[in-house]
């Protein structure tokens, strides 16, 4: 296996705008999934939960930094996000990748940016700076435990459950102000407001015990593609709470989603 560090998506830009990329001795044309790290917006890196082993699986892995809100408010890091996207499709041929079956994978934080990655693909509103003739689509998305509507999330939260409507929570912090102040911003941070027959197929993860992000978050998603007839898996972690979950059958699903809609993807 190959690995290339820090390779920068963006010329000349800021240290947070690099990629590692893990890459299997055999194969070309390989399909990419693209790892995005969680980290409540505010902390997390590129090294953080990759998931190398869907390496032995036959993929390529991409796992991508991006500004975090003490550098930058939202839209930087969707921005950054398709950034990233757009040079490993633009740089497809350098290493060995297969510019059509790239997919998106990331957890809580990281599950919000490639919900926003998939819903909007047909739009090019995040898409800024470099390699614009290529294209930020993926062809699936594999949210786990992301937030999807910021101003719902009290009202659905655990009664141990973190409180989001507070000036210093990650959505508040992501979007510049406390949400309930700022409606308008936090519609445009929210993947659900982009939701249409366009988005890629979704899987779905969530512990029904998460107090970090509160479970009918992803239900409301599942809802939303469901009604624009978008594919979409919808796997319930029963007891389970923000990650670290103890069960098989979360990599099994999103083994065999990938499979179906990545790597068995025509060209």
């Amino acid at each position: 296996m190959q690995i290339y560090r820090d390779l920068a998506y963006v010329s000349g830009g800021h240290p947070r705008q690099k990629l590692d990329l893990y890459i299997p001795d055999d194969g070309a044309a390989l399909p990419l999934v693209i790892w995005v790290h969680g980290g409540a917006f505010r902390m997390g890196d590129k090294a953080d939960g990759v998931p190398t082993e869907i390496l032995d699986a036959g993929y390529a892995l991409a796992s991508v930094n991006y500004r975090l809100t003490q550098h930058a408010l939202f839209p930087a890091q969707i921005e950054d996000v398709k950034a990233a996207v757009r040079w490993l499709r633009a740089h497809a041929a350098t290493y060995r990748l297969d510019p059509e079956r790239f997919g998106a994978w990331g957890p809580s934080a990281g599950g919000h940016l490639v919900a926003m990655l998939g819903t909007t693909g047909h739009l090019d509103i995040f898409d800024v700076g470099e390699n614009l003739d290529v294209s930020s689509r993926v062809r699936a998305v594999v949210d786990y435990f992301g937030p999807t509507d910021f101003l719902q999330m009290d009202a659905q939260r655990p009664p141990d459950g973190m409180v989001h409507d507070t000036p210093d929570s990650p959505e508040s912090e992501l979007v510049g102000g406390p949400i309930q102040a700022h409606p308008d911003r936090v519609a445009r941070a929210n993947p659900i407001t982009y939701v249409t027959a366009d988005a890629p197929p979704f899987l779905i993860v969530h512990g029904d015990h998460d107090p970090l992000v509160p479970y009918p978050q992803s239900v409301l998603l599942h809802r939303a593609l469901v009604d624009a007839g978008v594919p979409v898996v919808f796997y319930t972690v029963e007891g389970g709470g923000h990650g670290n979950f103890d069960d098989p059958g979360v990599t099994q699903q999103t083994l065999a989603f990938l499979h179906q809609h990545v790597q068995g993807a025509g060209s």
